[in-house]
């Protein structure tokens, strides 16, 4: 699995402040460690930055290159910040995030991406909406978005669409709908092009302890729909190892054989069977009431693990 490590992210107060005192350590240091445990890529997110963005995004560029080789995502709306950080790499093909249906920003990432060969994220939102239903989102790749990208000769091969990880707090129904849309753009072209979901995107909102147990469980439910990468936290330790369950087919443990089996079901095409979960395993029972809640079939709540 492609990790997009998350941690550079100016949500965080930390990546505030040390933007603020351009504070090079600080990103070193965290970069370095979501390489070692196992990112492929560094995501640096640094919202808008209307006013700064093309000073900030270079330095953070040449700052995180000195201590790591992986590629960097430039995860910003600010075109200007993306074509400085572009003119400034000088390691792997970075990748842009991102566009999407809408016209004025697929008019101009595109041309950007193209014009400096990165890989590009392009998200299935159009004007004024975010779709649904999986047919809804997988029509705005085929219909909006690749045509685009032939139309300007950009590799298909680069293009990593993303069908919109939204959250299980008030956006319960997107989740089943999201891990579908991974599915069909599987099968929607021919190169398919590649799929990225925001892992942490399904539990915002969500109470902080409850956060993981939604990330790793939608994790396993989103590879086995064929998902190519994610943008993750590979610091959490947890998540690499079902992660890593998975890709081994691990089956040491009844926990690993319930993740092998969750992942199977979803890959077939069917849903966990109550005959799949030993109930009175407490971490089975979790995950069988998560996956319950992300296919949208019962109800979250704060409270639905106490249920």
């Amino acid at each position: 699995m492609y990790i997009i490590g998350e941690n550079i992210h100016i949500i965080s107060p930390r990546v505030k402040e040390a933007i603020a005192n351009r504070d090079e350590k600080c990103f070193q240091e965290l970069a370095v460690r979501m390489v070692d445990a196992g990112a492929s890529a560094v995501d640096l997110n640094i919202g808008p930055q209307k006013k700064a963005g093309h000073e900030i995004l270079p330095w953070l560029v040449e700052a995180v290159e000195k201590v790591v080789d992986v590629p960097l995502v430039f995860d910003t709306t600010n075109l200007a910040a993306i074509e400085a950080a572009c003119e400034t790499v000088t390691k792997a093909q970075p990748i842009i995030n991102s566009t999407d249906a809408r016209a004025e920003r697929l008019e101009s990432v595109p041309a950007v991406a193209k014009k400096f060969n990165t890989r590009l994220v392009a998200l299935t939102m159009g004007e004024g909406m975010i779709p649904v239903g999986a047919d809804e989102r997988v029509g705005l790749a085929l219909e909006r978005l690749i045509p685009h990208m032939l139309e300007i000769d950009f590799p298909i091969s680069d293009l990593i669409i993303d069908p919109l990880v939204l959250t299980v707090s008030g956006c319960q129904e997107y989740c089943p709908e999201c891990i579908e849309a991974v599915r069909t753009l599987k099968f929607a072209w021919d190169p398919p092009p590649l799929t990225n979901g925001g892992l942490s995107n399904v539990s915002n909102a969500v109470p902080k302890e409850m956060r993981p147990l939604l990330n790793r469980t939608y994790m396993v439910m989103l590879m086995g729909a064929g998902i190519d990468m994610v943008i993750a936290d590979p610091l959490d330790l947890d998540l690499m190892e079902w992660i890593r369950v998975v890709e081994e087919r691990d089956e040491s443990t009844a926990v690993n054989q319930l993740l092998l089996r969750l992942h199977d079901r979803v890959a077939a095409m069917e849903e966990l069977q109550p005959e799949d979960v030993d109930m009175s395993d407490s971490q089975q029972a979790e995950i069988w009431k998560t996956v319950q809640v992300l296919l949208n079939k019962i109800i979250y709540t704060d409270s639905y693990l106490r249920i």
